[in-house]
């Protein structure tokens, strides 16, 4: 994708675009918000797999005895529970743009 680079911590792709958007062909501004509203769309469905993931460790957590596994699976939980904030962003502050794409 063009315009867009892939996270491998959020598992998405996000906006990169190179140049200023007032200099890129009115076409292919439609297009990349056409591409950014199917991405925009999928962060929900990310955001719910990352919470199956944290609420397997916290089943683990909560029969774990061993401290310094507790202490891992802390480590892991607030992690993901930082990847959700941030796709949230994503999701919530470039929302303007994917409203641009319906009218």
């Amino acid at each position: 994708m063009k315009h867009f680079r892939f996270s491998e911590r959020l598992g998405i792709y996000y906006p990169n675009l190179e140049m200023e958007w007032e200099k890129i062909h009115p076409l292919e501004q439609e297009a990349i918000l056409m591409q950014w509203e199917k991405i925009r769309g999928s962060i929900p469905d990310q955001i719910a797999k990352i919470e199956e993931q944290i609420n397997a460790k916290q089943d683990e957590l909560n029969n774990e005895e061993d401290f310094s596994k507790s202490c891992r699976l802390n480590a892991e939980i607030s992690e993901h529970a930082s990847i959700i904030n941030d796709l949230w962003l994503w999701f919530r502050l470039h929302q303007h743009v994917s409203e641009r794409v319906h009218y």
